[in-house]
């Protein structure tokens, strides 16, 4: 693609959008038009056993709701298998025959970082992965397919966390599981490519996935990709302190709006981000990207 770039907002379609979800929507759009980018939607829908296309089609009339516009044709991961392999030709890569339980149990040993794979299956022979795969291949499965990583950590820029280094381990690229059910795309790839291919050169997202950031950016290097401009926003907490969910009572924006308008839940998360403001319009005149807190918002229904 050669169109301007692009920032995004790119939700899984596994249920309603909730006051959360939609504040991270409202930021990334305020980014997108406040920079000149254009704004895209993208569905992300490679979890096939919890996306549904009911879902997505609530979510996208949500965020029209609010008045949250975008540009062009809304993109469907699951419409994206031949780039996803083609980019997964061009990567240095592995079966890895672990289950969760293989790498739960590396994980306790000595000097194990915890959270990265501990590289089980990188340095074996061949005859031992015919071994391996013939095991696998007997329960009707497939082996997953792992990055095989020459560095050990790489360095972002945040624009609100600034210099932020991330450990890179070797990740999966398509999951392992049923020999029967195609092609099990992994997110970190698939994130990759669709953010490259629509030309996304800013992503705004929530704060818990600062983590997995320098892993995108090192595929997104690798793959020959510019690194794009980084943005984690606050997340919306409740009382407890912890990430706001639908278990919280009613937050999605289908029960606020059982007793209030689309202008009350915008004047609300103006209010989030320290402006008076009803219509995302109104909002765009005065928003100031440098002005924006790194402390998380507590929901309150009232």
């Amino acid at each position: 693609m050669t169109e301007t770039p692009a920032g995004r907002y790119a939700p899984s379609p596994s249920g309603d959008l909730h006051f959360g979800n939609l504040r991270t929507a409202l930021l990334a759009w305020l980014f997108a038009r406040h920079s000149g980018r254009r704004f895209i939607v993208r569905v992300e829908d490679i979890d096939t056993q919890r996306s549904s296309l009911e879902s997505a089609t609530r979510q996208l009339e949500d965020l029209a709701t609010l008045g949250l516009d975008w540009d062009g044709e809304v993109l469907y991961q699951h419409q994206r298998d031949d780039a996803y392999a083609a980019a997964l030709e061009r990567l240095p890569v592995y079966e890895c025959y672990c289950s969760r339980k293989d790498i739960q149990e590396a994980a306790r040993a000595p000097h194990a970082i915890p959270g990265q794979y501990p590289g089980t299956c990188r340095e074996l022979s061949d005859a031992q992965r015919a071994q391996r795969r013939q095991e696998l291949a007997t329960q009707g499965r497939v082996p997953a397919l792992r990055l095989r990583t020459d560095a050990s950590s790489f360095t972002i820029h945040d624009q609100l966390h600034g210099t932020y280094t991330g450990d890179v381990d070797d990740f999966i690229l398509r999951r392992g599981g049923n020999a029967n059910q195609g092609q099990d795309w992994a997110y970190n790839l698939a994130v990759v490519v669709d953010d490259a291919y629509q030309g996304v050169d800013q992503i705004v997202r929530g704060d818990d996935l600062l983590s997995s950031a320098p892993r995108q950016a090192y595929l997104a290097k690798l793959l020959g990709f510019d690194v794009p401009e980084f943005v984690h926003v606050p997340l919306v907490l409740n009382d407890a302190g912890k990430r706001l969910s639908k278990r919280d009572g009613a937050v999605t924006l289908r029960e606020l709006l059982r007793d209030r308008t689309p202008a009350d839940v915008i004047t609300q998360m103006a209010a989030s981000l320290g402006y008076v403001a009803s219509t995302p319009n109104e909002l765009l005149e005065k928003f100031d990207p440098s002005q924006l807190s790194t402390e998380p918002y507590y929901w309150s229904a009232s």
